[in-house]
């Protein structure tokens, strides 16, 4: 039987139809109805068993609302099995888009303004619906059962979360997991294989203040939202300074800031929006819990009143003892000269719900070169023709793990 490098060019055609068309229709969010459709429709053309996954509850769906995010009814994840049994891996991508307006110009560029896939979900998506052609006709060869999970909402660090919430890991019990993310400013054909720690932690407070508003001739009468919140700004970044070993890479910025409307008002409202990126668990833990001792205090002593809206997404963690497992199968596709360790990536990433849970690798493939725009760049582009090495090492990587499982 050829192998697995092999099968995966005889669909190499199919890897890059699917991402092109999914790179002209992308959707963004938790909501993805034409993608979920697309991704089952192309399940049902390879007689792959499927079903929708992921639920938004009420107290989430307000939070992404508040935060600006707009309306999410539902959560479009999409889980396919192939095989049958214990033990089970699970393969991921991703398929959201970003809100930025597209500036290369392709024949299968986005038809949608002002949104584009600069994230390489789309790739993500074709390559794996590759790989479950190689694996739909190996299937007889599967020591057990593959789980294909097609994520919403990564961009919004949360959509792994409500695929677990909604039972992703369980029937079949899910025992590992592997995940590839392309990255255009990396030499193709390499693979970036890091072990513990690889992404950073994402911990964001957007922060409502509630002052008295005036006359900017009489501050005496007010509680002024914008001092408090000025207050805020220089307090949250002076308390990382202080209270975090400075070798341990933490970062806090505070992305937006606003309250008022004219030069003399002093407002009632004020909102500030911040997020810190960490990678070490001890000092993330501190500083989760300094953070709103310190908002609390600093409004206060103001006399405001405030309201905060959290959203916390945890580190990416590569099992090292899985990681050292998978490499050969890794090595089998890309070369042993190929496999390299690029050391953590900058960012966040939502597989580390996932990670979390089961022993997991999360890998990064190079689809450009360095220099090249990066991702979340309206000038993002890929060389294509490795799409079929991401389905290759899918279908490799689940192949002979469950063999030795």
């Amino acid at each position: 039987m050829t192998n697995i490098l092999e099968d995966s060019k005889k669909y190499e055609e199919q890897i890059i139809k699917d991402r092109r068309h999914l790179h002209q229709y992308p959707e963004i969010g938790f909501d993805l109805p034409n993608t979920q459709k697309y991704i089952q429709k192309r399940l049902d053309e390879m007689g792959i068993s499927h079903k929708s996954c992921g639920v938004v509850p009420p107290e989430i769906k307000e939070k992404y609302k508040k935060a600006g995010f707009g309306e999410q009814d539902n959560c479009t994840g999409v889980v396919a099995t192939i095989g049958q049994g214990e033990p089970c891996i699970l393969l991921r991508a991703d398929m959201d888009a970003l809100p930025i307006q597209e500036e290369v110009e392709t024949e299968y560029k986005s038809k949608k303004l002002g949104i584009m896939h600069a994230c390489g979900h789309d790739s993500h998506v074709a390559m794996l619906l590759g790989a479950a052609q190689i694996l739909k006709n190996r299937e007889s060869e599967l020591k057990g059962t593959v789980k294909l999970m097609f994520q919403p909402g990564e961009e919004w660090g949360y959509g792994s979360k409500l695929m677990i919430d909604d039972g992703l890991l369980e029937n079949p019990k899910v025992d590992a997991a592997f995940g590839i993310h392309i990255m255009p400013d990396q030499q193709a054909g390499t693979l970036s294989v890091h072990k513990g720690t690889l992404s950073q932690a994402m911990d964001t407070y957007i922060v409502d203040i509630q002052g008295s508003g005036g006359h900017s001739s009489q501050p005496h009468k007010t509680i002024d939202a914008n001092m408090i919140m000025n207050q805020l700004y220089t307090s949250l970044n002076l308390l990382f300074t202080r209270e975090s070993d400075p070798s341990a890479s933490v970062t806090f910025s505070v992305g937006a800031m606003g309250g008022g409307t004219v030069t003399n008002v002093i407002p009632d409202k004020a909102t500030l929006s911040g997020n810190m990126r960490s990678y070490d668990q001890e000092v993330r833990d501190h500083l989760c819990a300094r953070i709103p001792e310190m908002i609390d205090h600093v409004v206060k002593a103001w006399r405001g009143e405030y309201s905060v809206t959290e959203f916390h997404t945890p580190t990416t963690y590569n099992n090292p003892e899985f990681v050292d497992t998978i490499t050969p199968f890794l090595e089998e596709i890309v070369g042993k000269e190929n496999v390299v360790d690029h050391g953590v990536m900058s960012g966040s990433e939502d597989f580390s719900y996932i990670s979390q849970e089961v022993p997991s690798a999360f890998v990064v493939l190079g689809t450009g070169k360095e220099g090249e725009a990066p991702v979340h760049n309206p000038r993002m582009y890929q060389q294509e023709e490795f799409f079929k090495y991401g389905a290759a090492l899918h279908a490799n990587v689940a192949i002979e793990w469950l063999k030795q499982n």
